[in-house]
């Protein structure tokens, strides 16, 4: 990718975050009407909305120019966010909430999301423990189009551990698929590390195998991200080979802020 070219592709891109959600709420009509979530605590009348924003590049020999737009929103146990993501081929918005359930030793997060194209899908992921704890997770979706951005199975179920220290977590996990029947598995070494507060470094070390449909070829590969947040402001640079289980590797670079 010619990083020249980012201011381009950004504006490029929020024309698409306009176009794609304009079409939001019908694509997710059409893919699904859930149940009714139970309805959380409100949070104080006074606590205010935090936000995050990223804008990410992605690089590869099938996508050489495709940008991603995210804007993320907390507010006590609510999350929500809207994003739309923009390739020569291909354009998506989505919306999401999730929901942080936790006690003195445990968490849980259940969350929904829809996209246009007629994508819908729901997850939970759960932390038991506190110095030292387990993390179970679990996702299904309605099989639609969708570009995955989080690079791991969506219909699988997360399985791992992880310890923390003063001023360090470090967990392992797998993210392993249980119904397409790919095979598809990936295993996360993630460390995070802050020297001071205000300041953290996460290091991600993936490795993946499976195939990317049923019948097709089986692939394998790693990948490598490096964050480093300074306060408000963070950076995330990737490289994973096989992304998604492609024949392609890719290049991927975040930046954003909170505010």
């Amino acid at each position: 990718m010619d990083f020249k070219q980012l201011p381009r592709l950004t504006s490029v891109a929020w024309q698409a975050l306009a176009g794609a959600l304009g079409g939001l709420v019908l694509g997710v009509a059409q893919a699904t009407t859930p149940a009714q979530p139970p309805q959380p605590a409100q949070p104080a009348q006074n606590e205010p909305w935090d936000f995050k924003a990223t804008s990410s590049w992605y690089n590869s020999a099938s996508t050489p120019e495709a940008v991603d737009l995210n804007l993320r929103a907390h507010r006590g146990a609510h999350t929500l966010w809207v994003g739309a993501y923009h390739d020569p081929n291909f354009d998506q918005g989505r919306a999401g909430w999730e929901y942080t359930v936790e006690g003195d030793d445990w968490q849980v997060v259940p969350s929904l999301q829809g996209a246009t194209h007629g994508y819908a899908s729901g997850s939970f992921s759960a932390q038991l423990g506190q110095k030292v704890y387990t993390i179970l997770g679990w996702g299904r979706s309605n099989l639609q189009p969708y570009m995955n951005l989080n690079f791991d199975p969506n219909d699988a179920y997360t399985l791992g551990a992880g310890m923390r220290g003063k001023r360090s977590t470090l967990s392992l996990f797998m993210v392993k698929d249980d119904r397409l029947h790919t095979d598809q598995v990936v295993h996360h070494a993630v460390w995070r590390y802050s020297p001071q507060e205000g300041q953290r470094w996460t290091v991600d070390l993936s490795s993946k195998r499976g195939r990317s449909a049923e019948n097709e070829a089986s692939v394998s590969g790693l990948g490598l991200t490096v964050s480093y947040d300074d306060h408000n402001y963070f950076v995330r640079v990737t490289q994973e080979q096989k992304v998604n289980f492609t024949p392609d590797d890719q290049t991927r670079l975040a930046l954003g802020m909170r505010f």
